[in-house]
């Protein structure tokens, strides 16, 4: 008898569902939970809520529960159905589990909880199921959060995109960066990967967004151009990828200029690549001094590194005006450096200076969607690669989207 009240506070039970049943099968570490309900209850049809007497039960089913002491636990019962004169034959709402569900609310909140933590192998032996079954409740929690997340407008985007494996295969990512979710994964990199992004915001959703952090990837702001009022105005190119850009034309000026140093001889430039890459306040003392003596010599790479830094301190001024008048300072010495990598960045990003210019009012970097690309990239590699598409776009939903996974724990009483 104490058995079947501790389960039926365990479960939560409310009239008229009770406990009938208990055992303990101690050698196999099993619980079986036996549930029934009053009788002459009445219960209400799924579909509209109308109370109606009981008209059959199904065959009794079972699904697995919280363990209890270490022992599995499962619950059993026959749900009962109702005939409902507008729906037809249905079975009712059941409170400990979904319909269709193989497993009670608390045991799934529970499931997606560890799932969150840890990869599916992982939650597998921590629940003590199999990987495709951590796998299905996985799935089933991002469809049931895809399922209640409502189209809304996001103030400040972040577009950016994700390599899938090797090769061209990639998936379009528009986040949330105020909130640092996921709002949205399109297939492949194409404008019409965006598009439909955008087509799914009402006008007013579109004219709420009020900045755009991307790279300069042209189909991104074609599309953009394409159904974002005043676009230009909104999207501010972000300055981790133009430093990136930066940082690589650099590295080229130090690739060309070692080359023809080590053609006279010289290994002045061997092992100093990071030392040109890295900001001057991450290098440790002695990569410091390295770079202090080098800065003394007449070198090409040093002219390079000289304007990186200058460009990177110009992202720190808080007027519009002051950044557009030092930019025109820095673009002319860029393009005047005679070094090729150098003035055809400078070149591209004169032609792109708008959407530059357009962060000294937003303020606004991808800083979070790389946040995001590092937590996406740690998923990918705990699962050892997705070789499916789709399974690759629900681990990313679970994981980065901020979606409602978890089922209703309980509900009334019909």
């Amino acid at each position: 008898m104490r058995d079947i009240e501790l389960y039926h506070h365990l479960l939560g039970l409310q009239p008229p569902w009770s406990v009938t049943r208990v055992e303990l099968a101690s050698s196999e570490q099993r619980v079986d939970v036996w549930l029934g309900h009053a009788e002459g209850v009445r219960f209400a049809c799924p579909q509209c809520k109308s109370q109606l007497p009981l008209y059959d039960h199904t065959e009794s089913r079972v699904w697995r529960h919280l363990d209890s002491c270490q022992f599995l636990t499962f619950v059993h019962a026959r749900i009962p159905r109702v005939c409902c004169p507008d729906h037809g034959v249905h079975p009712v709402e059941i409170p400990w589990a979904l319909p269709y569900a193989r497993y009670t609310n608390l045991f799934e909140c529970m499931a997606i909880g560890i799932l969150q933590e840890t990869d599916i192998l992982g939650a597998a032996h921590i629940l003590r199921i199999s990987w495709d079954e951590a796998w299905t409740l996985l799935e089933q929690a991002v469809e049931r959060g895809l399922q209640r997340k409502s189209t809304r407008a996001v103030r400040h985007l972040g577009i950016d995109e994700k390599a899938i494996a090797k090769g061209q295969a990639y998936l379009t990512l528009v986040n949330d960066l105020d909130r640092g979710t996921v709002e949205y994964i399109g297939d492949d990199r194409r404008k019409s990967s965006l598009d439909r992004y955008y087509r799914s915001l009402s006008s007013g959703q579109r004219e709420g967004i009020q900045a755009i952090a991307m790279d300069m990837w042209e189909p991104y702001l074609r599309s953009t151009r394409e159904y974002i009022p005043n676009a230009d105005a909104k999207i501010v190119f972000d300055r981790y990828h133009v430093m990136s850009h930066m940082g690589a034309a650099v590295d080229t000026v130090r690739k060309q200029e070692q080359r023809a140093l080590r053609a006279a001889g010289l290994e002045t430039l061997t092992g100093s690549k990071y030392l040109w890459l890295y900001a001057a306040d991450n290098l440790q003392k002695n990569q410091r001094e390295r770079l202090t003596a080098l800065r003394a010599l007449d070198l090409k790479t040093v002219r390079a590194w000289i304007l990186k830094e200058e460009l990177r301190d110009w992202w720190n001024y808080e007027r519009r005006g002051w950044a557009e008048r030092s930019w025109k300072r820095w673009y002319f010495r860029a393009t005047h450096s005679r070094l090729e990598p150098v003035v055809e960045l400078a070149q591209m990003l004169r032609r792109h200076l708008p959407s530059l210019l357009t962060y000294f009012s937003h303020r606004i970097t991808n800083a979070t969607s790389e946040g995001l690309n590092s937590k996406i990239q740690a998923i990918k590699h705990h699962a050892y690669g997705f070789r499916n598409r789709d399974h690759f776009k629900i681990a990313i939903w679970f994981h980065c989207g901020g979606l409602d996974l978890y089922p209703v724990t309980h509900r009334n009483p019909g």
